[in-house]
This record gives structure tokens, C-alpha cells and sequence, in this order.
């Protein structure tokens, strides 16, 4: 079987935060840009000539090379980074029949939930897509409650079957769990926006029609569900560490926080 792929999707005209991919971040090794970083998450999963970062814009491009990486030029009509990847697919002719979205504002992401996702894929051929879950701990549940309780969209959560096939991906907090006992598991899941899809289900992507659901919530993975596709959820272990996106300017002194500790 081919070697997978993973792509990495950025623009550069973001409207919360234009420019974001090239924003420089501080770490422990020095400053680099935070393209650069989320490619070198990439690379401690697989090696380098299999990582692509793919856009539409030439100050990315002109960037990524710089550092060493692999870039695919896309156009500017793609509406999420999933049609940004099946596109990029297209444009580079790869054989790969895996291929993983990780998202290119993600500099934090754990290697193991990329790799935890390929290791999925490759175990059930059947699959069409997968994608991380992380159940909620105390702390990051209420944290999910006060950004709400503020009108603020602290993350997404999803809910999946007892085959953990994902029912639903929502930017509320689902289940509803209020009344949860002090020493019941609790039932959240953050979800984690990285997707690991088959080939063939990624290139029919663009042409499903966008539903009521995906654009109401703006999440891309539910155009899979309301086209009665299966998306698979895996649970992954943050083994203490977090990952927050870079979303806006107010985030880079968090994430520089945690860049300054050694990265696994």
C-alpha cells in the first residue's frame, strides 16, 4: 500500500486574524513562524518528503520552502481545509491512500493523535474518515461552561455510538450534563480538529452539498454526517499536555508558554 500523506492546509486571509500562518512564535528552540511549526508537528509523525503545505497564497509558499517543506499551490475558492487537502490531492497526483488533515494553525497538536489516527486507518480499511476525541476532564469541562456562559465558543465537542461512529460535532457542549454526579464519568469529549481520510472519500468531499448543520455550526466534518457518511472517532491521551489552536493575536502568549517546555 502507498505510503499516507499528511497536508497541511493554511491561508493566508483569515478574517479573525489575516496573516496568522506566518506569525512568528517563541519557543524553547528559538522563534519560528507558526506554519513552520505546526509542519515540524507533522514531521515527528512521518518523514518529510511524505508533508505537504498547501495554499493559495505565495507569502506562505515562499515561507514553507524556506524552512524545508514540501508546498502545493491551491486556489482561493476552496471553502475549509478539507476542500483546501482534496484539492491539493488532485493537484499533486499522489497515489496515497491515506491522507491526513492537520490543520496548519495547530502548532501544539500531540504527534500521537496523528498517529493514533493513520494506526486506525490502516487497521480498518472499511473507514471512510477519523478524527481525534479527548474526553473532558473537570477542569476543561468547566472551563467549556464558563466561555458559554459568556457567549464565547470555547471548543467543539462530539458525541459518537457505542462503534464510536460519530453522530454529531457541535460548537455547544453535548451531552447536556448538568446534573452529572461528582463521581460519574463525564460524558464530554473535546474534539480535536485534525482528520485522517481514504483517498476516495476526501476527493468526493467538495462536490457533497453543504447542509443546514455544517453551515449553522461551521464545522466542515459535518458535511460527512449529513451526507450519511461514517466518520470514526478516536479516543487519544493528552498525557498532560494541551494544544490549543492559534484562533487570534490574544492566543500567541499561551501558546509561547507552552512552546517554551520541551515538545515530545
Amino acid at each position: 500500500m502507498p505510503e499516507p500523506i499528511i497536508l497541511i492546509p493554511a491561508r493566508y486571509a483569515s478574517t479573525r486574524y489575516p496573516g496568522k500562518p506566518l506569525v512568528s512564535l517563541k519557543g524553547a528552540d528559538g522563534e519560528k513562524t507558526l506554519i513552520q511549526r505546526s509542519w515540524e508537528v507533522a514531521c515527528r509523525v512521518l518523514p518529510r518528503d511524505q508533508v505537504y503545505v498547501c495554499t493559495d497564497d505565495d507569502r506562505i509558499i515562499a515561507a514553507a520552502e524556506g524552512f524545508g517543506a514540501q508546498t502545493v499551490l491551491t486556489s482561493d475558492r476552496c471553502r475549509n481545509g478539507t476542500e483546501r487537502c482534496a484539492e491539493a490531492v488532485r493537484n499533486l497526483g499522489t497515489d496515497a491512500e491515506i491522507v491526513v488533515n492537520l490543520q496548519g494553525d495547530a502548532p501544539l497538536t500531540p504527534s500521537w493523535f496523528v498517529a493514533d489516527l493513520i494506526e486506525a486507518m490502516r487497521r480498518a480499511p472499511e473507514l471512510s474518515a477519523a478524527t481525534p476525541v479527548l474526553r473532558c476532564d473537570a477542569a476543561t469541562l468547566q472551563s467549556l461552561k464558563n466561555d458559554r456562559r459568556a457567549g464565547r465558543v470555547g471548543a467543539t465537542t462530539a458525541v459518537f455510538g457505542t462503534d464510536w461512529n460519530a453522530l454529531y460535532f457541535s460548537k455547544e457542549i453535548i451531552p447536556f450534563c448538568d446534573q452529572l454526579a461528582a463521581d460519574a464519568p463525564i460524558p464530554v469529549f473535546h474534539h480535536v480538529g485534525v482528520y485522517a481520510f481514504r483517498a476516495k472519500a476526501l476527493a468526493a468531499y467538495p462536490d457533497l452539498p453543504v447542509g443546514t448543520l455544517e453551515q449553522l455550526e461551521g464545522l466542515e466534518q459535518l458535511r460527512f454526517l449529513e451526507n450519511g457518511l461514517v466518520m470514526k472517532c478516536v479516543e487519544v491521551n493528552a498525557r498532560g499536555r494541551v494544544f490549543w489552536e492559534l484562533n487570534n493575536p490574544t492566543d500567541v502568549p499561551l501558546i509561547e508558554a507552552e512552546l517554551q517546555k520541551e515538545l515530545a
